[in-house]
């Protein structure tokens, strides 16, 4: 009896955890256009919920481009890059949102900032799953994508439970 009482305590607790994963979204800047001077980023972010535990996207093409993150609203708003906290040259640079709070970012290249390619996010607490505004807008389309479905995690669980149940009455 004391093995099922720990089976069912390791159960649930593991399921708890894979829970709060799949409710982390992962938001590819830009959406489909990605990290480009055409995107209109600002549009992009109010159409996002970002929530602690989701993930960034920057997909960009290396060399043309490259992500800034700066330390504030003023280097923000002046393109002050030297300013910056870190700095991602990858092109396709996953950033966590591990905080809530306000993030700012911009293109490091010389001009991109000063033309519209920044962003600023603002990262909020709860246990709601992120989600996305509804948009026929290329910049805004497959922005957001659940690592995992909550449903799924749930259906696994439960199926899960009652093997366990019949295992152990068998």
């Amino acid at each position: 009896m004391e093995s099922l009482r720990k089976s069912l305590l390791i159960f649930v607790i593991v399921t708890v955890m894979m829970q709060k994963y799949a409710m982390a979204a992962q938001h590819v800047v830009g959406g489909s256009q990605g990290w480009d001077e055409s995107t209109d980023f600002n549009a992009w972010a109010s159409g996002q919920t970002f929530k602690v535990g989701d993930t960034l996207v920057f997909r960009y093409n290396p060399g043309l481009h490259s992500v800034v993150e700066l330390e504030g609203d003023s280097p923000y708003k002046s393109c002050d890059i030297s300013s910056s906290v870190n700095s991602m040259s990858a092109g396709n640079d996953v950033v966590k949102l591990n905080k809530p709070g306000t993030r700012y970012f911009a293109c490091g290249t010389a001009g991109h900032c000063d033309q519209g390619m920044r962003l600023k996010i603002t990262t909020v607490t709860g246990s709601a799953p992120s989600n996305q505004a509804a948009s026929s807008t290329p910049s805004s389309s497959s922005a957001t994508s659940p690592c995992f479905s909550t449903a799924f995690f749930t259906f696994i669980a439960a199926i899960l439970t009652v093997q366990m149940a019949l295992v152990f009455l068998l």
